[in-house]
């Protein structure tokens, strides 16, 4: 029996997987991390932290499954994407906390670039906006703030990277300094035409670095690991994807209008467009989804950035649940929202609206809402913000909406997959194995090594679903959209 190795380092934890060649999940660990927060606003991770937890759950899972870790065929990775690290070269050991993607901090130089030649320059070659969501303006507010790494970046003595560039390096013990298109073309430095970095777009920034990752198809073999010795001989790292781009790879949607949602802390809506790029007037970016065999294939992508982290949110900080399944149990509970809309403008509006400014915001309280309408309307809010996106990507696309995935943790809400068919109108295919994001690396792994001999292999493997048919007639769905509507136009104003 063939297996592949894989992690998933995530915005909450890192877990670690075993699949076999049929893509069955064997096994899995995980530890979650500490969220630092510095100051209002700001997000951190400790990079380190991360590193060990990736060995200590390898190390679990290799407890209880000592065979299919002796059979491993090799490491794949996923991560969240424009989450940033500067660490030491040679070493490894990182300079500072990573900033998260969820971090604000780099906002004010983002609002220096909003409206110049400059921010026209990067929207056309990255596809991007330029947003502090992305990496650039958290480095710029790095450079200016510690001097010391400004130096280190400069001369080469330090180096920057995605987590997947961090862990691949700690992994190999510095031999490997690699990156893959996914993950590059999330850090506003990469061309998403030219499929390399450009050095126009950097200068924006104001930033000097001397070496940046070398780039790699996501499925090519990153190096050799054995995994800080958990491993008898080491095993090729091969199959590298951020994190939605995965699920969208391992959600088979390799054709033009197959869409996918992966619901995460925030969530990220991709729809495949095909092998040339379209430009929205909407609020709605480019993403590359994959370069293979040096054919890139593109994608629209609508970013939200409060959507699973609104149901923490309501068990942790408003004590509104007590563990995240009560939700579901909440929201059935009523027959209705009872006029509430909860908008989970947390740290801001992501696509389509891309206002950092804005607040979160709770409409419609009167003496008679109870707290499972609230909770209901949280979860309706998670729907509305993805349907928001999947609505301008297709009518902006030209392609009708073929097929609509999800994946993600919140799939295990009914409640939540019914109502994104209901608004949407398309019958909703949600993933039965809720970290869809490590299956899409070990498919790439698997390419990359020869288990899979094509994109055709891997199609017909079944990975098994839950269909969820749209119930709500359009009517309703439109009343419901328009008092949506009218409470963004609120928390816009």
């Amino acid at each position: 029996m063939t297996y592949i190795l894989a992690i998933d380092q995530s915005t909450q934890s890192t877990k670690v997987m075993i699949f076999n060649h049929s893509a069955e999940l064997i096994d899995s660990a995980s530890k979650a991390h500490e969220q630092i927060f510095p100051s209002p606003g700001w997000v951190e991770h400790d990079a380190e932290q991360i590193y060990a937890n990736l060995l200590t759950a390898m190390s679990e899972l290799k407890a209880r499954n000592p065979a299919a870790f002796a059979q491993a065929a090799c490491l794949s990775v996923t991560n969240q994407r424009e989450t940033i690290v500067v660490f030491e070269k040679g070493s490894g050991k990182p300079l500072s906390n990573a900033i998260v993607w969820l971090d604000r901090r780099g906002e004010p130089f983002c609002a220096e670039l909003r409206g110049g030649a400059d921010e026209r320059t990067v929207e056309k070659k990255t596809g991007l906006r330029v947003d502090t969501y992305f990496p650039a303006s958290k480095l710029t507010w790095l450079t200016r703030n510690n001097p010391a790494v400004a130096a280190e970046l400069k001369s080469g003595s330090a180096l920057i990277g995605t987590i997947d560039t961090y862990l691949i390096y700690r992994l190999t013990g510095g031999k490997v300094y690699a990156t893959d298109p996914t993950n590059a073309s999330r850090t506003l430095f990469y061309h998403i035409d030219r499929l390399n970095w450009d050095e126009e777009l950097i200068r924006i920034f104001g930033l000097e670095i001397a070496e940046l990752p070398e780039i790699r198809e996501s499925a090519s073999v990153f190096g050799e690991t054995d995994l800080n010795g958990l491993l008898s001989k080491p095993i090729p790292i091969a199959g590298v994807m951020g994190d939605s781009q995965a699920a969208l790879f391992a959600e088979r949607c390799y054709e033009p209008g197959m869409a996918k949602i992966t619901f995460g802390t925030g969530s990220s809506v991709l729809m495949n467009i095909g092998d040339k790029r379209i430009r929205s007037g909407n609020g709605i970016v480019n993403a590359l989804a994959w370069v293979l065999d040096g054919k890139p294939t593109y994608a629209f992508e609508g970013i939200t950035n409060f959507t699973g982290a609104t149901i923490s949110w309501m068990q942790n900080r408003m004590n509104l649940i007590e563990k995240p399944e009560e939700s579901e149990t909440l929201a059935r509970s009523v027959p209705d929202n009872g006029g509430v809309y909860l908008v989970p403008a947390f740290v801001g509006l992501g696509a389509p609206y891309w206002r950092a400014d804005v607040k979160g915001a709770i409409f419609g309280l009167t003496p008679g809402v109870t707290r499972a309408h609230v909770v209901r309307a949280g979860l309706e809010g998670i729907a509305f913000t993805v349907t928001d996106v999947i609505r301008i990507m297709e009518k902006d696309a030209g392609v009708p909406l073929k097929c609509l995935f999800a994946d993600g943790g919140p799939v295990r809400n009914s409640f939540l997959m019914q109502f994104v068919a209901d608004i949407n109108r398309r019958e909703l295919h949600a993933s039965s194995l809720p970290e869809l994001s490590a299956l899409g690396a070990a498919f790439s792994g698997g390419l990359a090594i020869g288990i899979y001999a094509d994109l055709d292999a891997i199609r017909t493997i079944n990975t098994g679903i839950t269909v969820y048919e749209p119930e709500s007639d359009s009517e309703k769905v439109e009343e419901l959209f328009a008092e949506w509507n009218a409470a963004i136009r609120k928390v816009l104003a």
